[in-house]
């Protein structure tokens, strides 16, 4: 290896070179060439499905549990003139463990026992094991009807 003090001395001042058969190529195509490259395709999702926060099932008390039981049989012997109820209840997450909890408001058409769901008056169904908690405007009527029969 010679220790020429300018190496290229004998081509600097030659024109570019410029092909006959192709045509230069466009600008962005030629950046696009430079782009970033994602060698890791679909690690950020994975991360953020890590990072994706779930909660955990609520547990009911035998209490609780005979509550929604009496509250469910109030809302199914007024029929179709029960008044809308909210009804919250878990959902399961179909990727990891835990879940969310949602409210829904809803008529309770009726409880279909042998596949345990709630079916809603426009024909969503809420699976009854799931259910944490339901209230109406039924119950506190009831309630008080209830307090005005004590005295």
């Amino acid at each position: 290896m010679s220790r020429d003090p300018f190496p290229y001395e004998d081509i600097i001042d030659l024109p570019h070179p410029v092909s006959r058969k192709h045509k230069p190529m466009d600008r962005t195509d030629r950046a696009a060439q430079f782009a970033p490259f994602a060698a890791l395709t679909g690690y950020e999702a994975v991360i953020e499905e890590t990072a994706r926060l779930t909660e955990s099932r609520a547990l009911l008390t035998e209490e609780s549990r005979a509550e929604l039981d009496r509250r469910l049989g109030l809302i199914l012997s007024a029929g179709s003139s029960a008044p809308p109820s909210r009804i919250t209840y878990f959902v399961p997450d179909e990727r990891k463990k835990g879940g969310r909890t949602l409210e829904r408001m809803g008529m309770i058409k009726k409880l279909d026992r042998r596949r345990r769901f709630l079916i809603l008056s426009d024909g969503s169904e809420i699976p009854a094991d799931d259910v944490i908690a339901i209230d109406s405007p039924l119950f506190a009527l009831s309630e008080d009807g209830l307090a005005q029969g004590l005295r």
